[in-house]
């Protein structure tokens, strides 16, 4: 067996990648099992990495030591493959797809011993044109925001979260509808939409739970597409969408439970993997059970 501890050195706070190094020498010392710290080099350099390594070991068990973004390159390198196993050890900032598991047991994938002695159970991934999201996918105006948040938290008078709502102004500014033709594989239709969101887990975007029935191991994934929002109602809106109170907004969304959607635009469009952002005008989201071996904490017990 063979523990690969992959970490983002730009995740979190300045300082937190040497920290989380640092935990993790101190760790492995005792350990008294096969090891390697990586420290990534570039955007999707862990996905090579995890594949690598799968290929050349035996049982190998990888620690996502960053946030979500590099749980979803691990997820990528390790996915169906049977002898690799993934984990999240939490050093970004949002930390979603934990949260699934309940936001009380975040802090249970800190603990390294409860994670290198945990219970390994499969989860689903979902496809997305090659690529594969273990979290949340959506297309549309959520998307756009967080495209291009980084170019308002970085300035000196703006920054931070306060970003995030400049990106949201603007975005709404420039639209919030898009019309795309949607597909189950069965039928198609073209709709004027603000959002679409596939969800295998329950959190994404620093908070925002929209399904909080998601289960990330029933082979289902839970569609929003949301349709019919003008400028003025997006504000109306977006707080119940938030909460998970999408079934209060009647005919504006609408919730479907499946395995397969495509969407389809003449324009651009910008979809969030994951919380990555990739540009394409066709994007397909398929369910693959028990896409990728998952560890849970020991303390936990492997319960969803």
């Amino acid at each position: 067996m063979k523990h690969l501890f992959v970490v983002n050195p730009i995740a979190g706070k300045k300082g937190d990648a040497e920290k989380t190094e640092r935990e993790i020498r101190g760790f492995v010392e005792r350990l008294g099992e096969p090891f390697e710290i990586y420290i990534t080099k570039a955007p999707l350099d862990a996905i090579q990495k995890v594949a690598r390594e799968a290929e050349s070991s035996g049982e190998l068990l990888v620690y996502a030591c960053g946030g979500d973004g590099t749980l979803n390159e691990c997820v990528n390198g390790a996915a169906l493959r049977k002898n690799a196993a993934v984990t999240h050890y939490p050093c970004g900032t949002g930390n979603d797809f934990i949260k699934t598991f309940g936001k009380e047991n975040v802090g249970m994938f800190r603990d390294l011993g409860a994670l290198a002695n945990g219970v390994v159970r499969p989860l689903d991934v979902i496809e997305c044109n090659g690529r594969y999201a273990i979290n949340i996918c959506s297309v549309g105006i959520d998307a756009r925001v967080g495209a291009d948040v980084h170019k308002y938290s970085e300035l000196p008078v703006i920054g931070g979260a306060a970003g995030y709502v400049v990106s949201l102004i603007v975005n709404v500014i420039k639209g919030v509808r898009q019309d795309l033709i949607i597909s189950d594989g069965d039928t198609a239709s073209k709709e004027d939409v603000s959002l679409v969101c596939a969800c295998n887990g329950r959190y994404y975007g620093g908070g925002f739970n929209p399904t909080p029935d998601a289960m990330p191991d029933d082979g289902i994934i839970e569609y929003l597409v949301v349709s019919g929002v003008s400028r003025l109602k997006v504000a109306q809106i977006i707080g119940k969408y938030s909460k998970g109170r999408f079934r209060e907004l009647g005919d504006l969304v609408r919730h479907v439970r499946g395995g397969y959607l495509s969407i389809e635009s003449d324009e651009e469009l910008v979809v969030n993997i994951d919380g990555e952002i990739v540009r394409t005008k066709k994007m397909s989201f398929k369910a693959i059970p028990k896409g990728v071996n998952f560890i849970f904490p020991a303390s936990m017990g492997g319960s969803a």
